[in-house]
């Protein structure tokens, strides 16, 4: 999967997530973080954002086990395109390469 492409997703996601309504927009936020966090103990301290698109490319069904526990009862936060997607928008800001809205290219 080409960046541009994950990154497009992962907005998405973030829109959907922010775009919820209020009544499940706490829950979501709340499996969101708790995926942030997943990514940020899977891929550790300095990552780059190749790093996530082939963390996320390579298939995120653990992604589904953590929203779970946050919300056994609820499986309308377990929403990939919303609660993964967002997750993965947010780490990436997080990314050695990327900054101001963009990934940077060293020559």
């Amino acid at each position: 999967m080409s960046f541009e492409t994950a990154i497009y997703q992962w907005q998405q996601g973030e829109r959907r997530l922010a775009a919820a309504p209020a009544d499940r927009a706490r829950l979501q936020e709340h499996v969101t973080a708790a995926l942030v966090a997943e990514l940020r103990r899977r891929l550790g301290g300095r990552f780059y954002s190749a790093e996530l698109v082939e963390l996320y490319d390579g298939g995120t069904a653990w992604c589904l086990q953590v929203a779970m526990k946050v919300a056994p009862e609820e499986p309308w936060a377990w929403e990939a395109g919303v609660v993964v997607d967002a997750a993965f928008a947010r780490y990436l800001r997080e990314a050695a390469d990327y900054a101001g809205g963009r990934r940077e290219i060293r020559a």
